[in-house]
C-alpha cells in the first residue's frame, strides 16, 4: 500500500517476462499509472517476499499460470511524474507451465496477448520502453 510516508520513496515492482514458443506475454494496463500502456504481469514486491516468490504470486493472480523456470533479469528505475511516483521495477525471466492466460483482473487489466520481442505493441508501459532502450531480449535469458 502507498501510504503519505512512502509517496517520496521508490518503491519496489516486479514485473514478469514469460516466455512460450518464442513470445511474451503482455496485459493493456487500465485504472492505474501507465492506463492504455502494455506491460509485463507483475506488482509489488511485499514484504519479507522473494522477488521469485512475488513473480510465481502475481502471474497466478493476474493471469492463472504457474510459472516452471525463473531467472532474476536486469532492471528499470522510472519515475512517473504525472503520478508522482517512482518505482524500480524488477525483472524476472521465466516460462509458464501449460495453460491458457486468463484475465483474472479485470479492473486493472484489459487483455492478456502474446508477442513477438521483435514485434511489440505500442504504447509500451514506462518499464517495458526502459528495458527496450537498454537493448534487453529476454530470449536471450532463457531457451525459448
Amino acid at each position: 500500500m502507498v501510504t503519505e510516508e512512502s509517496v517520496n520513496r521508490p518503491l519496489v515492482g516486479v514485473g514478469v517476462a514469460i516466455i512460450r514458443e518464442g513470445c511474451i506475454l503482455l496485459g493493456r494496463r487500465k485504472n492505474a499509472h501507465g492506463e492504455g500502456e502494455w506491460a509485463f504481469p507483475g506488482g509489488h514486491l511485499e514484504y519479507g517476499e522473494s522477488v521469485e516468490a512475488c513473480a510465481r504470486r502475481e502471474v497466478l493472480e493476474e493471469t492463472g499460470l504457474e510459472l516452471s523456470q525463473c531467472f532474476i533479469g536486469p532492471y528499470t528505475n522510472n519515475v512517473f511524474e504525472s503520478h508522482q511516483r517512482h518505482y524500480v521495477t524488477l525483472i524476472v525471466i521465466a516460462h509458464a507451465l501449460p495453460g491458457e492466460a486468463e484475465n483474472r483482473e479485470p479492473q486493472k487489466c484489459e487483455s492478456w496477448e502474446w508477442f513477438s520481442w521483435d514485434r511489440l505493441p505500442s504504447p509500451l508501459f514506462l518499464p517495458l520502453k526502459s528495458l527496450v532502450k537498454q537493448k534487453f531480449n529476454p530470449m536471450s535469458y532463457i531457451d525459448a
